[in-house]
């Protein structure tokens, strides 16, 4: 996790940079700030400080992997890694849900925003717990 928060807080900083830069020239050269670039700018800054941060927090509370320490071979990563889905509708349905959700925000339909956002929340639950069994032991067994 070392190499990653690394760069995202690289590519932070040169986006904090060239915000300031961008609104400094915007300015000098048409006497004011062109504000739809600076605030783009400086939400991409804070973004990749976000993931940095995240990032940086993870590695302190984690081991080193295999790909972080400089003696690590290839053979060290090798193992099962996880479960990964074959296949499933619920990104349909999520993306479904968003296309909705910006179909109100297009024409200024706050029920059909609300309806979107509602199935957004749904599609995510469903997608996040597509493979949960719900097995629960009781203290009668």
């Amino acid at each position: 996790m070392k190499t990653e928060w690394r760069i995202f807080l690289v590519i932070a900083a040169f986006l904090f940079g060239v915000t300031v830069l961008y609104g400094a020239w915007t300015y000098g050269d048409g006497g004011r700030v062109e504000w739809v670039g600076t605030v783009a700018l400086l939400l991409s800054f804070l973004l990749c400080s976000m993931c940095g941060g995240f990032f940086w927090f993870v590695s302190r509370r984690i081991d080193l992997r295999p790909e972080d320490r400089p003696d690590g071979e290839i053979a060290d990563g090798a193992g099962e890694i996880g479960f990964f889905s074959p296949g499933s509708y619920w990104p349909f349905g999520l993306a479904l849900a968003a296309a909705v959700a910006g179909l109100g925000l297009v024409y200024w339909q706050f029920w059909l925003v609300g309806l979107g956002l509602v199935a957004v929340i749904f599609a995510a639950c469903g997608l996040l717990f597509e493979y949960y069994t719900g097995t629960r032991r009781t203290a009668e067994h």
